[in-house]
């Protein structure tokens, strides 16, 4: 971990460090190599700098957190769609069948009607399916929701690929090239076919109910991730530490060559690696669901999703298990 370089703050701010040490070199070479010509006046003391250090310190760490706290909020909403996933997929699969005749016989014609709106008759409804149609059904929708998940993913990246050919039908691909909202169309037309195997006396009421609870679990898991993604820290806040933290690290070589003497570029590299690398992280995981190296692994989590709940429907195709490359998930 020590010499670690890939994924680390390193790769964003080697250049900074690079010209923040070259310049403490210079100042020390001036001052200490040039006595008396060019010298810089000696009554220089690191006090300011050690309070404005400290102040500074105080104010990324605040920042930081508050960067932290947005990106393990979004890893708990995204660990809500694995649950929610898989437990819908279950659902899916034990719940839409063949069921009993007195299905619903405990609501009336009247409350029917008020509910649902005029729908055919009990006996119309109840119709028994064929395995080889139901299985087909179940497949459908285990694969619309892993498309879903995906589709997620695409829309927080603001990535425009198309949807998952594989997953959904040619048609159904092409409406939702259409759309704005992916994910949120294909929740409706899994509500939808729901709906429809509902009246075809596939589903239970009650079991109805839990199915439709499902789909807005995943409707508000969504809108919590939009929440994080469309509301930044304000770019003001973000902007100022940046200029607090290179003027100070600029700067601190003029204030510390007397303290310090031939050092003061090592004591400056380490503590304008300190700086800047905690400016940089918390710029990096900010937005959780960029494709910054540090940012939540959202094509690992949804192909994970997407192979647990086919695997459910005993699909063979399944895409691989992404690893760790280099420590960073993708």
């Amino acid at each position: 971990m020590l010499f670690a370089y890939q994924g680390t703050a390193l790769q964003r701010i080697w250049a900074r460090l690079i010209m923040t040490v070259l310049l403490a070199t210079v100042i020390t070479y001036i001052d200490l190599g040039q006595k008396g010509r060019w010298a810089f006046h000696d009554d220089l003391t690191p006090l300011p700098f050690s309070l404005v250090g400290l102040a500074l310190g105080i104010f990324l760490g605040f920042r930081n957190n508050t960067s932290y706290d947005r990106f393990w909020e979004g890893r708990k909403l995204w660990g809500r769609v694995v649950n929610t996933s898989r437990s819908l997929t279950r659902q899916i699969l034990t719940m839409i069948g063949p069921i009993q005749k007195e299905w619903d016989g405990r609501l009336t014609d009247g409350m029917r009607s008020h509910y649902y709106g005029e729908l055919p008759s009990q006996t119309e409804r109840q119709e028994e399916p064929d395995v080889d149609e139901l299985l087909a059904f179940h497949k459908e929708m285990v694969h619309r929701l892993a498309a879903y998940v995906h589709c997620l993913r695409l829309h927080l990246r603001d990535q425009t690929d198309e949807p998952p050919r594989g997953l959904l039908h040619h048609k159904e691909v092409v409406l939702l090239e259409g759309e704005s909202n992916r994910p949120v169309a294909i929740l409706q037309t899994l509500g939808d076919r729901f709906r429809e195997a509902w009246l075809r006396g596939w589903i239970h009421s009650q079991h109805f109910v839990v199915l439709e609870r499902s789909l807005t679990e995943l409707t508000d898991i969504q809108g919590g991730c939009e929440r994080i993604k469309s509301t930044p820290i304000p770019f003001s806040y973000t902007a100022l530490i940046h200029k607090i933290v290179a003027i100070y690290c600029y700067a601190l070589p003029f204030g510390i060559v007397n303290a310090t003497g031939w050092f003061t570029p090592v004591v400056v590299g380490i503590i304008a690696y300190a700086f800047f690398g905690l400016d940089a992280v918390g710029d990096e995981i900010e937005d959780p669901f960029g494709e910054d190296l540090n940012d939540l692994p959202l094509l690992t989590l949804s192909t994970m999703i997407e192979v647990n709940i086919r695997q459910r429907i005993g699909d063979s195709d399944l895409p691989e298990l992404l690893q760790p490359k280099n420590n960073v998930l993708r």
